[in-house]
């Protein structure tokens, strides 16, 4: 790695801040870090309004961990990165090698391509402890919460976003609703993500799934990591599990949009409606679930099969291991629960922060609906408060979301500036990384310009072989047939519906730890993540083979005229 100055002062200028009349959304200026939105952009795949990114600071101010001139989050394009280059300096810190560092950061933000040098902080050892030390202790301060805590937050959220959602709608005055926004809605929702956060923090799995590699190797670790929800429910698979039961009226539509109507593919960006505030959206999974040949329980039968086969070559293999391991996997799933119901409650309150912003504009009179998602929440409580001199901004706001939004997926890793305009211009442009320091061209990519083969993480075991259905959204799934292999840049839990019918998936951005890869090992289905130029590289009809186990997309066969695109 090499050390970079960070030249603050010199850049603050160029800076362009959301809060402000600025036209650039663009962090990467604030200094020469290595960023990557691999795991963020699971969560959030959109281009983010000032409301959302706004909203998204004070779930990172929940959890601080400041150091003054080295952001931590940063928004990049509108879109939010992790400055990995300040992650990566705290093994320097603790005198962690940058092998190491690289390998311990990879099942959740990804790998770095051998050969990016990452631009560490460039302050000494001593300096990097008095800044990290107070900022970890402040942290685990923050996410002190018992299991209990958690559990409570998670039965009495539900109950408690239903009531605010109705108080909201009752607010009739401006200062009412300033009222209830400083008394309970922003407090509430710090509480949430803290919960969310801290329930988020676990490492167990990784470092579970760490030793059990070194043990059988990445396909049976992946394969004893499979079975986590064992006798209770994922609430990754949540949504589509509860698809069947309505299919088959175990479950009422009532129930199912009430326990998941707040789940979908763009359920962490403000402005866009919660499914359950479409009347048509649960006619159109259902139609869409119907038509899938594939029953889901027979799917989870077959991989909890898997799980025992693996789990039986371990006992052979390491009978004096057997107890201590199977106690470490009962409390990963056990972890893994928790940590993803509360991540599913932490987003239910974001349908009522919409409710707020929406209640927002109408108190205000605001012509057209969505103009209250191009204003920061502080600015929102300015226009209540009397000041409207935020909204002169907005049509600027506007213009600049709508270029962002029109450009393709920015790269899951960048270092250094970046210029998004730029970057979607250039026809040599890499999907999977950005190095400003280095010439870096489609020709040079270790992941598959020149060669028949793709790599990236082994993220679900099992081999097929089959054509490819590329997809850039999951409102694209209605052409998904049956056996394809769903190709996309990344997915989250509005994906989830698709999985069955797909007979395997590749990501171009996500970890073993992704969601892509748990929800595959859940289902059974062959799944490879984190290829990095897969959407560039495959198309629609071509034919592959897929290697989950390995992590090997191998390319049989390309549809007529889509080698040009290579």
């Amino acid at each position: 790695m090499k050390q970079m100055g960070y030249m603050f002062e010199e850049v603050k200028a160029q800076e362009r801040s959301l809060a402000g009349d600025q036209v650039e959304w663009n962090d990467s200026l604030a200094g020469d870090f290595l960023w990557t939105n691999n795991n963020f952009c699971e969560a959030i795949c959109d281009v983010m309004t000032p409301a959302t990114w706004s909203m998204w600071k004070i779930y990172v101010e929940v959890v601080p961990f400041e150091i003054p001139g080295y952001p931590l989050i940063g928004v990049i394009g509108g879109r939010p990165y992790i400055n990995m280059s300040l992650l990566l300096s705290f093994g320097q810190a603790f005198g962690i090698d940058e092998r190491a560092m690289r390998k311990r950061s990879e099942d959740l933000w990804g790998r770095i391509p051998d050969g990016v040098d990452v631009p560490l902080l460039p302050l000494s050892r001593w300096q990097l402890l008095r800044l990290i030390l107070p900022a970890l202790f402040r942290v685990r301060k923050a996410l002190r919460v018992s299991k209990d805590e958690i559990q409570a937050f998670i039965a009495t959220c539900p109950y408690w976003c239903d009531t605010m959602r109705q108080r909201i709608h009752q607010t009739h005055s401006r200062a009412d609703l300033v009222d209830l926004w400083r008394r309970e809605l922003r407090l509430y929702f710090g509480y949430a993500w803290r919960f969310g956060r801290a329930a988020l923090e676990s490492d167990l799995i990784g470092r579970l799934r760490r030793d059990l590699v070194d043990l059988v190797g990445t396909a049976d670790a992946n394969a004893l990591l499979s079975n986590l929800s064992g006798s209770e429910q994922l609430a990754s698979l949540g949504p589509l599990l509860g698809l069947s039961k309505v299919a088959c009226e175990e479950m009422s539509r009532e129930a199912y949009l009430q326990r998941y109507g707040h789940r979908g593919a763009h359920e962490m960006e403000v402005s866009i409606p919660r499914p359950a505030e479409d009347p048509e959206w649960l006619d159109q999974q259902l139609a869409a679930f119907v038509r899938s040949p594939v029953d889901v329980e027979t799917l989870l039968d077959k991989q909890r099969a898997a799980f025992d086969v693996a789990w039986k070559r371990f006992e052979v293999r390491y009978p004096r291991k057997v107890r201590s391991v199977r106690r470490q996997i009962g409390r990963v799933a056990a972890s893994a629960r928790l940590r993803e119901d509360a991540r599913s409650e932490a987003t239910r309150v974001i349908w009522v922060i919409r409710e707020f912003a929406l209640r927002v504009g109408e108190l205000a009179g605001l012509e057209n609906g969505d103009d209250v998602f191009f204003l920061s929440l502080d600015e929102m409580l300015d226009i209540l408060s009397g000041d409207s001199t935020a909204l002169t901004s907005i049509p600027a706001r506007r213009e600049t979301y709508a270029r962002y939004s029109a450009l393709p997926s920015y790269p899951a890793i960048i270092c250094g500036h970046f210029d998004p305009f730029a970057w979607a211009a250039d026809p040599h442009r890499r999907s999977d990384l950005f190095d400003s320091h280095a010439s870096v061209t489609t020709g040079q990519t270790p992941f598959a310009f020149g060669s028949d083969t793709i790599t990236g993480f082994a993220g679900a075991a099992g081999s097929v072989e089959g054509l490819v259905r590329r997809l850039d959204h999951p409102e694209e799934g209605d052409q998904l047939c049956p056996g394809e292999i769903l190709v996309t840049a990344t997915t989250n839990i509005g994906w989830t519906p698709l999985f069955p019918r797909a007979a395997a998936i590749v990501t171009d951005v996500g970890a073993p730890l992704s969601h892509a890869a748990i929800v595959a090992r859940e289902l059974g289905i062959p799944a490879v993540v984190g290829c990095g130029n897969a959407t560039m590289v495959l198309h629609t009809g071509d034919r592959v083979r897929i290697n989950g186990g390995q992590g090997v997309v191998q390319i049989l066969e390309h549809r007529e005229g889509s080698r040009a695109h290579r």
